[in-house]
């Protein structure tokens, strides 16, 4: 039987990613305790002992805010930010101890994150650049949500009174070919297997199913993720492992991590790096590319920050998918560093495919090196 790891580094239960330990802040005043970041945005700070959570959490929220806590006091649970918390977490060693103890000594920690909204977010940064004046004209705005263009709706609570549904395969097939998203997102709530359920179903030979089945999943995990981020992270994390599986074909699960992350690059941002791996491999490359494109659409900020100038040289790839999809990718970030290698391409009419919403649509090299050129020089892009 294997045993269950019972020291693990701590992680950030928005994106999964392991943080590291909690300092003093730079700002430090009269906090009690040390913080920290996440590359996803959330804070978070340590309670050594476990019996201060109340005053941890008020300081993790007002840390969030960039020390405002006037501003941290309009906030709203769940509507303006989502909370978090590892427990059984010893600060000495950084690990999460699954035994609440080592070698005698009690281990109660507790490692407690707040994760801002993106307007929140935004606000608070204004506020800290442009204090008083910004303060008033933006509180206001963030109680008026619909006129806030970049806020994410937070997915309703379940009613607590509800007669929970049970996940089985067949339901969760039929659901997904009608791409009854709300229904999804309901079942998500009340049974936690719906997810690896609909996971199973990228494993068909037919590709187009695959694509529409990864943006199903996509567009289900970006709204039970503003509630429940947790099991999309563990998702992201079997989706990854089943990639780098030599034993396995990984059908569909490069698309589905690109679009969980391409329509939530707030919350799964950091993921985005991982991909650039399976460009390597023959068997995922075109798929990876196109997820680097549908991330960078939203936030291109994302690319830039990884060592995109690697990929040029698949401007001049044999295969005109390969060429195809990096020319989107490029257009996409504005690379004006790939402009030269891109006109050439320019006279290149082989054609390729990719996905848009579910559906394969065809276009080729030169029409797709145009539209980049285009967004390069100023223009817009698909």
């Amino acid at each position: 039987m294997v045993q269950e790891k019972i020291k693990v580094r701590p992680w950030c239960p928005f994106c999964g990613q392991k943080v590291g330990r909690a300092t003093d802040a730079p700002t430090r005043k009269m906090s009690e305790f040390p913080v920290g970041r996440c590359q996803c945005g959330a804070v978070y700070c340590c309670d050594a002992t476990g019996h201060n959570i109340g005053a941890a959490i008020v300081e993790t929220l007002v840390y969030a805010c960039d020390d405002n806590a006037d501003f941290a006091w309009e906030l709203m649970p769940e509507d303006d930010y989502l909370t978090g918390r590892i427990e059984n977490y010893d600060e000495s060693a950084h690990q999460v101890v699954a035994t609440k103890n080592i070698d005698g000594r009690a281990v109660r920690g507790v490692l407690y994150f707040v994760r801002l909204h993106t307007d929140a977010r935004e606000i608070a940064r204004r506020i800290k650049e442009k204090k008083g004046e910004i303060l008033e004209n933006s509180v206001p705005s963030l109680r008026n949500k619909d006129k806030v263009s970049d806020h994410v709706t937070i997915e309703p609570a379940p009613d607590a009174k509800r007669i929970r549904r049970k996940a089985d395969k067949s339901l969760v097939r039929e659901l997904v070919e009608l791409e009854d998203i709300d229904t999804l997102v309901a079942l998500c709530f009340d049974d936690k297997k719906t997810l690896r359920l609909m996971q199973r179903l990228l494993y068909d030979p037919a590709e187009a199913k695959r694509w529409q089945v990864a943006w199903v999943i996509g567009r289900v995990t970006a709204r039970t993720s503003t509630r429940e981020p947790g099991p999309v992270s563990e998702l992201l994390h079997r989706l990854f492992e089943a990639c780098s599986d030599s034993a396995a074909t990984p059908w569909g699960m490069v698309e589905t991590i690109g679009y969980i992350v391409a329509l939530r690059p707030d919350i799964f941002g950091a993921f985005t790096r991982h991909l650039l791996n399976h460009i390597k491999e023959p068997s995922t490359r075109n798929q990876a590319l196109w997820a680097l494109a549908e991330i960078a659409e939203r936030r291109p900020d994302l690319i830039r920050n990884t060592p995109f100038y690697n990929l040029f040289h698949f401007l001049q790839h044999p295969e005109a998918q390969v060429r195809g999809q990096l020319v989107r990718l490029m257009g996409r970030i504005r690379a004006t560093e790939a402009a030269l290698q891109l006109m050439p391409l320019g006279d290149d009419h082989e054609e390729f495919t990719y996905c848009r919403e579910g559906r394969l649509v065809t276009s080729t090299v030169a029409l797709a090196t145009s539209e980049a050129l285009r967004a390069i020089h100023g223009g817009n892009s698909e």
